[in-house]
């Protein structure tokens, strides 16, 4: 079995021919190989691979080494990383002092002299463990994503669960995404949960509404300038992209951004670095970007109003969300946390469950979306709610025929009832008082 190329073993000794002997004999097995001659040297090459999200799945040191010795190295490495595996090549002499090394925390040692075969076995083993724990922390960070996700982005209806698992799914890539949804479906609550699902979420995420900028302030805002570079220019600013290094950058409403501003940054996007204005240096930059739309770019490349080469270099991976409407099952759960919410904001006792309300909100169009119904539950909560949609004159955007009105209240009856039921069909059909087979057919009617 050889380990992947993404697993690396790095050899620390000071005697080159040993180092190279080693070096050889893994190499040879296709397993990849980085060498160090010094403790202090090996310490550079692992913090400079971790800043980068990398670093050696083994470490094989000597124990003698000059500066630092290998007992040193095992602390200074397990501090960062006490699952490390990091194995401890010995003299005769230095038998007890592995021993020693082992109730520290080392994974094994090897006492020269040794045979190439020896050093790749007990190097597999080291490997095999450190992929397992890999595994386990992925799976335990996807967990973690996930029901930081679910918490976030609130239904329980398909279309939400995809774009759950849309976000678990691009979120360890660094594929740059572009979202599309309708105004208040939760693009910039997307675009987070996508950072945070990442492996950059320690740095910064950096938000742009590119509608919300005066077209003279896009290039000092994205871009960043040098102190004289215009008139007012007193100082040095760093703009929205350099901030967003080792992030993500976040640019929502991208079909306002100009047609020159696209041209720059098109060439960003390409080249991964940038020139602020007023300078000749390009500055490398390292961040996922992030675009949010809520019209149809391609068919605005296709009329000439953006640029068709940025489109397709943003649309690599697609994100669509949902409009409320089509996925009415969850207005009864959005409605309940945003009334909650809402009350204990404003200090009002929680609204009472009314049906003829929950009616009203299951039949409304929603044009708003997921925004317009957190306004709805505020009005709600302070006991406001009449003379607004969709209490009011304007409670729907047309005229909605009353067989599907019911049909879509009906949906969410039993969706809600489901999920407070565990998905259990005996319990739901129980509480809401019908035969199990008429609710199975009512699941199947309905797509639930």
């Amino acid at each position: 079995m050889t380990a992947p190329a993404a697993l690396k073993v790095l050899i620390v000794e000071d005697d080159a021919n040993v180092r190279l002997g080693c070096q050889q004999a893994l190499e040879l097995e296709d397993i990849a190989v980085e060498v160090a001659s010094s403790a202090e040297q090996a310490r550079r090459l692992v913090n400079a691979a971790a800043s980068g999200g990398g670093g050696p799945a083994v470490v094989v040191t000597d124990i003698r080494l000059p500066g630092m010795d290998g007992m040193e190295l095992l602390r200074a490495l397990h501090a960062a990383d006490p699952e490390l595996p990091v194995l401890l090549m010995t003299g005769h002499g230095d038998v007890a002092m592995a021993v020693q090394a082992m109730k520290m925390g080392a994974h094994d040692f090897i006492e020269k002299p040794f045979s190439p075969d020896y050093l790749v076995e007990v190097v597999r083993r080291a490997l095999d463990k450190r992929r397992l724990t890999l595994e386990v922390r992925e799976l335990r960070d996807r967990l973690q994503n996930r029901q930081s996700i679910e918490a976030r982005l609130v239904g329980d209806s398909p279309q939400m669960e995809r774009v759950r698992r849309l976000i678990l799914d691009l979120g360890n890539s660094a594929v740059d995404v572009l979202i599309h949804g309708e105004t208040g479906t939760g693009k910039e609550l997307t675009a987070r949960c996508l950072h945070e699902a990442s492996p950059r979420r320690a740095g910064n995420f950096v938000a742009i509404n590119c509608g919300g900028l005066p077209e003279s302030l896009f290039d000092s805002e994205i871009f960043g300038h040098e102190a004289g570079s215009f008139t007012g220019a007193g100082k040095r600013r760093i703009g929205k992209v350099e901030h967003a290094n080792g992030g993500t950058l976040f640019l929502d409403e991208i079909e306002s951004m100009p047609m020159p501003v696209q041209i720059k940054f098109l060439r960003v996007l390409q080249e991964r670095a940038l020139e602020r204005l007023g300078s000749n240096t390009m500055i490398p930059v390292d961040c996922r970007v992030v675009a949010a739309t809520k019209v149809d770019l391609r068919a605005l490349a296709d009329r000439g109003q953006f640029r068709a080469d940025l489109y397709y270099r943003l649309n690599v991976a697609t994100l669509p969300l949902p409009s409320l409407r089509d996925r009415r099952e969850d207005v009864p759960l959005l409605f309940e946390q945003f009334a909650l919410q809402a009350a204990l904001r404003h200090g009002r006792p929680v609204p009472q469950p009314d049906a003829e309300r929950m009616a009203r909100l299951m039949a409304y169009d929603w044009p708003g979306n997921v925004r317009e119904l957190r306004n709805v539950a505020d009005r709600c909560a302070l006991g406001i709610e009449q003379g607004f949609p969709p209490f009011g004159d304007g409670a729907t955007t047309g005229p909605r025929p009353l067989a599907d009105a019911v049909a879509a209240f009906e949906r969410s009856l039993i969706a809600d009832s489901l999920r407070r039921n565990g998905d259990s069909l005996a319990r739901a059909a129980e509480e809401l008082q019908i035969a199990k087979t008429t609710l199975h057919d009512k699941i199947r009617k309905h797509d639930l």
